[in-house]
């Protein structure tokens, strides 16, 4: 049975999608079919991004420790940053730009930028290594890339093909962007016509399979993306007005998540144009900072893994911040223990706990739960979110599974990615023909429609949001010369939910030991990738009867002993 809350979400939705609404939906022909579709959003990003800074004009957007840029300097900036990509560097419609930063307001202003230019936004993950940085880069087929100092100097030396061009993000804006700037451009630079066609991102995702796959979208898909978390944040304000709790102060997000993410850079970044809506960011994560921004930014909704609210919540300092502005405490990339859920509906004052599940391939659209419902199903990812998404429980042909019954999360939207990038194969076997996307995890709808995942079927461990391939840091370890035989599996973790760990068997007479190839692999792969717990067995490693490694019994065996570690 629908919840209270539900219900009235359900009216707020309709008031506001109905005649005369804020939110228009009509629909739009895809894989045969009618999907729906927002008809009165933009139909692209640099349109999008044009009218919203205009209209918010001088108010705050981007808060970088003692730099505040308005939503018109922010523009300006960007625009500038186009104009010479396109007269000094020669990017044109459709160029991949690579770009390799911690977050920065220069992230955001070359972001803009690039898709003002009419390039493809390609965002490098930002604790790759040097290896995996030109990986990603040569993949995409990106011309240029435009760096910070630390991942210009982790690229140098690599071969990739593309022209580096690298900024110092500690500078003020206009300082800062200059290595662009410099090259040529101005006012009178004439920018592209973009169409919701037009190629506009590329994200990297670590599946099963070992190399990043880089996941481009439209622009349609990822302007209808934001409009889909519009109208759900506008559900949300349509109940605080009618309670009398719509706080008149501007709204305000700590960006703490990389904004190579998907989540930051949609729902968080993206949405904050339409909303008005103040972005500080963080260069680095840290609990106790992240309350004196809260504090002193008044910020009232905080986004980012389970394990950042809970090292908020259980914070021995949390009591000498005011943190009463903020009122929501979201999370995604991995579920929070149902305790947690708990404490945080009940000690963090006004301020409550929610959840989010989409994914890059579905540019962060999903399901989502919030408030009472969430402490009501915490376990539990909720409904689909309205009005875009069709989320389905389906078997290995495509075919629809019973409510109740464990099958493959799929979704359906005009959202979705359009492929990866120069792998058709991998497309192929991601999207069934009917449009659903292959989630690859396991899950199960109750009889309100809220989903509940069980388990993946991809190889995959997601260590505090980020998503780490066992076959990539299997295929590290056997790079080492005295490796035989290894499995890479995820060991639970109370802050992160899982971490990645690993046994092998090595060569006759070999002297490596775990610090030895944490060693060899922390010049091969992201620190995060790099196994936390290590076994050297003395014997091959199971087999099962294909001669495959039999890493369930391993997973099963070893995580038992892991836990009988951490209970030592």
């Amino acid at each position: 049975m629908p919840s209270a809350l539900d219900l009235r979400l359900d009216a707020a939705y309709e008031q506001i999608t109905g005649p005369g609404g804020l939110i228009q939906v009509g629909s739009v022909e895809r894989f045969g079919r009618d999907l729906p579709f927002i008809t009165n959003a933009p139909t692209n990003l640099a349109d999008y991004v044009a009218f919203f800074c205009a209209q918010h004009g001088d108010a705050t957007f981007l808060v970088e420790g003692d730099e505040r840029l308005s939503f018109r300097q922010t523009y300006a900036a960007a625009r500038r940053v186009a104009a010479a990509l396109v007269e000094g560097h020669g990017v044109q419609r459709g160029d991949r730009v690579a770009i390799a930063m911690r977050n920065a307001n220069a992230w955001c202003v070359v972001y803009i930028g690039v898709l003002l230019a009419g390039g493809c936004a390609t965002l490098l993950n930002g604790w790759w290594q040097g290896g995996e940085l030109a990986a990603g880069i040569a993949d995409s087929e990106a011309k240029l890339v435009i760096a910070d100092p630390q991942r210009a100097e982790r690229l140098a030396g690599t071969a990739h093909g593309a022209t580096v061009i690298t900024l110092d993000i500690a500078r003020p804006i206009d300082e800062a962007i200059a290595p662009i700037t410099d090259a040529g451009g101005s006012a009178e630079t004439e920018l592209p016509r973009l169409t919701g066609q037009d190629l506009a991102t590329i994200l990297f995702t670590s599946g099963s399979t070992g190399q990043s796959k880089g996941a481009y979208s439209r622009h349609e898909a990822v302007v209808q993306a934001v409009f889909n978390y519009v109208t759900q944040t506008a559900s949300i304000v349509h109940l605080l007005t009618q309670d009398g709790l719509m706080s008149d102060i501007q709204p305000a997000t700590l960006i703490c998540t990389p904004l190579f993410h998907v989540t930051a850079e949609i729902p968080v970044f993206l949405q904050s144009f339409a909303l008005g809506r103040k972005l500080v960011l963080m260069p680095k994560w840290n609990a106790e900072e992240a309350m004196r921004l809260i504090q002193d930014e008044q910020v009232n909704y905080f986004v980012g893994v389970p394990l950042m609210s809970y090292e908020i919540l259980v914070h021995p300092n949390r009591s000498k911040y005011d943190l009463s502005t903020c009122k929501s405490y979201a999370g995604g990339g991995s579920p929070r223990p149902p305790e947690h859920v708990k404490r945080l509906a009940t000690e963090m004052g006004d301020g409550k706990p929610l959840l989010g599940y989409g994914l890059t391939e579905t540019n962060a659209v999903g399901c989502g739960i919030i408030n009472e419902n969430y402490l009501e199903k915490p376990l539990s990812t909720g409904p689909a979110s309205k009005p875009l998404v069709d989320l389905a429980i389906l078997d290995d042909d495509g075919n629809a599974l019973p409510q109740g019954q464990v099958g493959e999360i799929c979704i359906r939207s005009v959202c979705n990615f359009e492929g990866y990038w120069n792998n058709p194969e991998a497309t192929k076997a991601a999207i069934f023909a009917n449009g659903y996307f292959r989630s690859g995890d396991l899950g199960y709808l109750d009889e309100d429609g809220y989903l509940f995942i069980v388990d993946r079927k991809k190889d995959i461990i997601i260590r505090g949001g980020e998503n780490i391939s066992c076959q990539e840091v299997e295929a590290a370890i056997y790079e080492h010369d005295d490796v035989n035989e290894c499995a890479v599996f995820g060991l639970p973790d109370e802050r992160l939910g899982e971490v990645p760990g690993a046994v092998l068997w090595t060569k006759p007479g070999s002297a490596l030991d775990a610090a030895g190839l944490a060693d060899f692999l922390k010049t091969r792969l992201a620190p995060f990738k790099v196994p936390q717990r290590i076994w050297i067995a003395r014997d091959p490693l199971p087999k099962l009867g294909t001669e495959k490694i039999d890493k369930v019994t391993l997973r099963t065996r070893y995580r038992e002993e892991y836990a009988a570690e951490a209970a030592a």
